[in-house]
């Protein structure tokens, strides 16, 4: 625990391929077709998605037809349906995915007195549960707009790049983290900017520019390579409110559009 009177301090964990083994969100692509979400074809789209995510070797233009694939293939879905769907499959979907690795440190980080927040790119309706199976204290995701109980297809927040540093020094005013003595997790180059925010970054599983980048600043690599259902884990502390005004909202089905990290610049681009 940390001495009485200092500033509290925090541990922000990027989500995927940091905590969980694969995209969160392109993890739920079955249950979709499952729950009459997508058709079968959607699911081999979202498969591939999945495989050039975890090699790294999208380039633009593959990303951005994914991006406008995906962004067209939630527009119109319902808000209560998805939110139903992961709640109903989130344990078979994300246990066996989950780093052993992780939930150690999220562990050891709760012990030593810092609050743990998952800062994610992915959606919020797949964030957010996944955040409190794991105990996280807050919850920093991107969102989708919904009207009238429906998904548009438009990102409302996106948390991507510099808007994740951005969240992270607004949570740090808002709740008096010392950010000097926080610590950060990340897999992805993208994520710079939010390592950078706090004085203990780690590179996980990095890509090759992340990887390149943590050993010019000496930054430490860590390697995790066991995922573990979470039954058989130790019990985690119970999980706190998580931070509405950053992570309420959105759409699981962001799949690619949040995955891909590109912003969305219209259908017709």
């Amino acid at each position: 625990m940390a001495p009485a009177g200092t500033p509290p301090t925090a541990a922000f964990f990027d989500l995927d391929k940091t905590i969980i083994a694969k995209s969160s969100v392109l993890a739920f692509s079955k249950p979709f077709q499952a729950g009459g979400l997508i058709s079968r074809r959607a699911v081999l789209r979202s498969a591939y998605a999945q495989f050039v995510f975890m090699i790294g070797g999208a380039d633009h233009d593959q990303v951005e037809k994914m991006r406008q694939f995906m962004s067209q293939l939630c527009a119109g879905w319902d808000v209560a349906t998805v939110r139903e769907i992961v709640a109903d499959t989130l344990h078979n979907v994300v246990d066996p995915l989950v780093y052993d690795e992780a939930v150690r440190l999220i562990e050891e980080h709760h012990a030593a007195g810092r609050d743990v927040v998952i800062v994610s790119t992915s959606g919020s309706e797949v964030v957010e549960p996944i955040g409190a199976l794991l105990g996280a204290d807050r919850v920093v995701a991107t969102r989708l707009k919904a009207e009238d109980g429906r998904y548009t297809g438009e990102i409302e927040y996106y948390a991507y790049a510099e808007e994740k540093a951005h969240a992270i020094r607004a949570l740090a005013e808002s709740e008096g983290y010392d950010l000097a003595n926080s610590y950060g997790y990340s897999d992805s180059v993208t994520d710079v900017p939010m390592l950078e925010a706090v004085g203990h970054p780690h590179a996980v599983n990095p890509d090759k520019e992340l990887r390149k980048i943590a050993a010019a600043k000496g930054w430490p690599v860590l390697v995790f390579t066991r995922p573990v259902a979470l039954q058989s884990r130790l019990h985690l502390p119970p999980p706190k409110p998580t931070l509405a005004a950053l992570a309420v909202g959105g759409v699981v089905a962001v799949g690619a559009a949040v995955w891909v990290g590109v912003r969305r610049r219209g259908l017709s681009a």
